[in-house]
């Protein structure tokens, strides 16, 4: 049964002051606009980048002028009647231009065609606009789904397979918002069923899950290096939170299991990542991922090197994953670490995982679930400021994540402690908020250094969608793209 395309419900800004309303708009137009012009933004992109990873694109949308056509685009419904359309329309120019000069290869939502395609549809707001480029999106995409994706075997899989950066995940987010339609039915109950295989192989909450990474797979570096064994991934960004929280998403749109196994699906995953829930001085959370003892070596998972490979690292070599031949095809035998609670951030810890699991109590009518999920994020909330150890004011790993998230569960369940923590956060970024700087809010980065990030995903753009998702009355649909709704 193919998911229909869900409208955005009323929303509630958390923000109901004014004055500090006011302030909240202002702060996230002037950051904005000093990015209008597109020459400006690719330059500070570029010049800005960092020698790891994502790097700069034209058409991405987690770092790219893609990123900041969709900012513009929510700016505009925001602030309708002020031109932000026409800005938008030029960066969305820019970014379709860019494929000319940096073709896209793969299929990812962060960097690559899901992520032009997602952009695009959020401009054209079911108007008519973009009707042709649409329409060459959506078949170039339809077009690179394969018909048999990678085995689900037990023998493991790279997160950039299955996530939503770069993975299967991310590319059903995109197609979950598109009209019904032969061609897109037929794709999206493909990777639904194949996400749902994924999903069921989570054996028992001690076993190690089908979706798990082998060592020879890890591709962060400082991972690989202090896991020397399997790990399975627990992150939204990269973990098995994102497909439980698309497959939660897809349940609720369709009222119903949108494919054979999907509410046992949901169920499985949920208990496992609930149970790695982990007791500590700070009030608790969940780890980045789960680790497993290493073994000699993994020759069944790289046996077949093509069936084990990221299928969007071609559209996105910046995000991809090393292949078999670049890393060492046996682990010493030690012992797993043991886990221990990530930051309180989007892409890791405790509010990214607790929304996957509201998502899935919600689909599944589970108030276990549900109040599981709000008592992770209360704790997350309860903590100092710096027991949270998320410095920078960005999105993925930074405060802007905490507050969307924190915006969701406030709208979600009524919960004035959780609503108040909202407006705090708000504060916090207004105490961030540095206008003498080029764009406003600076980044904090790994070695404590500040530096101007214009990216969707760390940078100012991210900022800007979550402050006005706090002081404005439009809903902020934009953040399926991560699988927040």
């Amino acid at each position: 049964m193919a998911v229909a395309a869900r409208r955005a419900a009323a929303w509630e800004p958390a923000v109901r002051d004014a004055r500090t309303a006011a302030r909240v708009r202002a702060a996230a137009a002037d950051v904005l606009s000093r990015l209008r012009d597109p020459d400006t933004a690719e330059a500070a992109g570029r010049n800005g980048a960092r020698r790891e990873r994502p790097r700069w694109t034209p058409y991405g949308t987690a770092q790219g002028t893609g990123g900041l056509a969709l900012a513009f685009g929510h700016l505009d419904r925001c602030l309708p009647g002020q031109g932000w359309d026409l800005v938008a329309h030029r960066h969305l120019a820019r970014a379709v231009e860019g494929t000319a000069r940096d073709p896209v290869t793969g299929v990812g939502l962060f960097s690559g065609l899901a992520g032009v395609a997602f952009t695009t549809a959020y401009l054209a707001d079911g108007r008519g606009r973009y009707r042709t480029l649409l329409g060459d999106l959506d078949d170039s995409l339809y077009a690179r789904i394969p018909h048999r994706l990678p085995a689900v075997d037990g023998r493991g899989l790279a997160v950039g397979t299955f996530d939503v950066v770069s993975g299967w995940t991310g590319v059903a987010a995109h197609l979950l918002a598109r009209p019904p339609g032969p061609d897109r039915d037929r794709a999206l109950d493909s990777l639904l069923g194949w996400l749902v295989d994924l999903c069921r192989g989570c054996p028992d909450p001690d076993g190690m899950p089908a979706w798990h990474t082998p060592h020879a797979l890890i591709a962060d570096e400082g991972m690989r290096a202090r896991y020397p064994g399997a790990v399975a991934n627990c992150g939204l960004a990269h973990g098995i939170a994102g497909p439980l929280a698309l497959l939660s998403i897809a349940l609720s749109d369709a009222r119903g299991p949108a494919v054979p196994g999907h509410t046992e699906a949901i169920r499985r995953a949920a208990s496992w990542l609930a149970a790695r829930h982990v007791a500590d001085a700070r009030g608790g959370g969940y780890p980045s991922v789960a680790a497993y003892p290493a073994v000699a070596a993994y020759p069944s998972a790289l046996a077949d090197p093509s069936a084990r490979a990221d299928p969007s690292a071609l559209a996105d070599p910046a995000l991809a994953e090393p292949s078999a031949a670049d890393t060492p095809a046996a682990a010493p035998r030690e012992p797993a670490p043991a886990p221990t609670p990530a930051r309180d951030a989007w892409c890791y810890g405790s509010p990214g995982v607790a929304r996957a699991l509201w998502l899935a109590g919600t689909a599944l009518g589970d108030r276990a679930l549900t109040a599981a999920a709000t008592a992770a994020l209360r704790a997350a909330l309860a903590r100092p400021i710096a027991w949270r150890r998320i410095d920078s004011p960005g999105f993925c790993h930074g405060v802007a994540g905490l507050l969307q998230v924190t915006l969701r569960f406030a709208a979600d369940t009524g919960d004035e402690a959780i609503g108040a923590a909202a407006q705090r956060l708000v504060d916090q970024l207004l105490g961030e908020y540095r206008p003498r700087s080029p764009f406003g809010y600076r980044s904090v980065e790994p070695d404590g250094t500040r530096a101007d990030r214009v990216g969707l995903l760390e940078g100012t753009p991210g900022i800007a969608l979550a402050l006005l998702a706090a002081a404005t009355p439009e809903p902020p649909s934009w953040d399926r793209f991560l699988l927040l709704s």
